[in-house]
């Protein structure tokens, strides 16, 4: 790919959580696929005592208490929008909350196996910020808690072919429905005349300037998440539904991922420090991007650029775009644990986030810039006002621009992909 690097510019430096396209035979509605599973969602467990009381009684019992939310702290943005919330809900709920911040979901999920294996009912965690492959082994381990999610009063208006399903598990009303992401690219504009809409194009612009590309360490989710988008990219069309059920068998999974293989062991030599390091996750990424030591970083915001142009984070040089075929998109979720020692004001907590002024806010591309889960257009008018008045952002991302996401795979291949991942490249 041809490029225009600035001679005399500083050699620069270069970046964050139901799913679906490219899978062959799969539906090309990313979120209604949840649709088609929407019965899985009403069947199954009763509802805990506490969650079937009236709303009053529950946002009562609430009142006083502390909850530790677990959320990835990785992001300036999300944290202080998290702040303002928090505040909200001392204010206004007479509920504390404390943002614990972790850098993978995985760590607070080994914490909550572990107190399971001491025998502890009176868990560390109230609320966690979760999917995919952490939802599947706190659900296999029965330690999440529900289902709650139909008896929170601001479900009413969640989109409602949304939450049904997680990376593919029935969610059973055990985790409510937070945010809508999609995996975006950014290029710094002032040095490549184009970006490369492709995982194979990527590997034409490091062969081109190496040293310029990069991506996050797996087991990071920005990491994973690349291993899949290539892995979806670089596997024959015919294979991709696969995907879609757990690994069947390790030949299968060394015959689907051959080519992914084949393509980083072609890239990792022409990467950012010659693929010996890598960033940690995501915000190291963008910060290499902003000091052009790499011309090209990743996020699962939308607007993250929009958001980081109007910060300063992110020279206007840098602007965002996804590949021709698409980029893996995804809901992430709200779940209460099984030990969680407050989980009335866990309750009132998750349905404060899926709030109308909550998600308006959160959607903000100058706050954050995450999809609503809401259906914005059955919200009483002084709402959906809220949301009519969104700012729109030089280096935002249109719904068009974005399309039709793909699917997550079955969290089975995630393992799978960082276990190898890890084998050929770590150790």
């Amino acid at each position: 790919m041809a490029t225009t690097c600035l001679p005399g510019r500083r050699r620069a430096l270069a970046l964050m959580g139901g799913s679906l396209v490219l899978m062959a035979g799969m539906s090309a509605m990313p979120w209604a696929t949840s649709l088609a599973y929407a019965a899985d969602a009403a069947k199954g467990r009763a509802v805990p005592m506490l969650a079937a009381l009236e709303w009053n009684v529950i946002a009562d019992k609430a009142r006083g208490q502390r909850i530790d939310f677990h959320a990835w702290g990785g992001s300036e943005a999300t944290n202080a929008y998290l702040r303002a919330q928090a505040e909200i809900a001392a204010r206004e709920h007479g509920i504390e909350v404390r943002h614990v911040k972790i850098a993978d979901t995985a760590e607070s999920v080994s914490t909550l196996l572990a107190e399971k294996a001491a025998g502890r009912s009176d868990g560390s965690i109230d609320v966690i910020w979760i999917n995919g492959e952490n939802f599947r082994a706190l659900k296999q381990a029965e330690l999440v808690w529900g289902p709650f999610v139909e008896r929170l009063p601001n479900s009413e208006y969640l989109l409602e072919e949304i939450g049904a399903r997680d990376f593919g598990l029935a969610t059973e009303g055990m985790e409510a429905p937070w945010g809508r992401a999609q995996l975006i690219f950014m290029y710094d504009s002032a040095l490549l005349e184009s970006p490369p809409r492709s995982m194979r194009a990527l590997l034409d612009v490091a062969k081109a300037n190496p040293g310029r590309v990069t991506y996050p360490q797996p087991p990071s989710f920005h990491g994973t998440t690349f291993l899949k988008q290539a892995l979806l990219e670089l596997m024959p069309g015919e294979q991709r539904e696969l995907l879609a059920a757990p690994v069947a068998s390790d030949a299968l999974f060394a015959e689907v991922t051959a080519p992914l293989w084949d393509y980083l062991d072609a890239l990792h030599p022409l990467m950012w420090a010659q693929g010996e390091r890598q960033p940690a996750g995501a915000e190291e990424q963008m910060k290499l991007l902003a000091q052009r030591s790499v011309w090209i970083a990743l996020s699962f915001v939308p607007q993250e650029v929009a958001n980081a142009r109007q910060e300063g984070r992110l020279p206007p040089t840098i602007e965002p775009y996804i590949h021709d075929g698409g980029t893996l998109g995804n809901v992430h979720y709200l779940a209460i644990p099984a030990s969680a020692p407050h989980k009335a004001a866990a309750l009132v907590w998750v349905n404060q986030l899926m709030s109308a002024e909550a998600q308006a806010a959160k959607a903000d591309p100058s706050r954050w810039g995450d999809e609503t889960v809401l259906d914005v257009t059955r919200l009483p008018a002084a709402q959906r006002a809220a949301f009519d008045a969104l700012p729109e952002l030089a280096g935002g991302m249109s719904p068009e621009a974005l399309g039709t996401p793909l699917s997550e795979p079955h969290p089975s291949w995630t393992d799978a992909l960082e276990a190898e991942w890890a084998r050929r490249y770590r150790n």
